[in-house]
């Protein structure tokens, strides 16, 4: 969806991004339980559970780059590879 909002919006100087986030330690994961985290943890690559700031990093670099539109940036510590 965002390469076609981009596409239309483009001409009114409207960039359209989103940002897919992994599995971020927050309020809704500290109410799982140690051994679901522990195997979440292993399945990301990098071996970790990411931080808040980590988002907001990447929601940052977003805003921030006047040529970034279309896309979506995954923030999930390679789960998806």
């Amino acid at each position: 969806m965002t390469v076609t909002w981009a596409k239309e919006l483009a001409h009114q100087g409207i960039r359209v991004a989103a940002v897919a986030p992994g599995f971020i330690e927050t309020e809704m994961t500290a109410s799982m339980r140690a051994e679901v985290l522990e195997k979440i943890s292993k399945g990301i690559p990098l071996g970790y559970l990411g931080q808040p700031c980590d988002i907001a990093s990447s929601v940052r670099y977003i805003v921030e780059n006047d040529y970034f539109t279309g896309r979506v940036l995954e923030c999930d510590g390679g789960l998806r590879i």
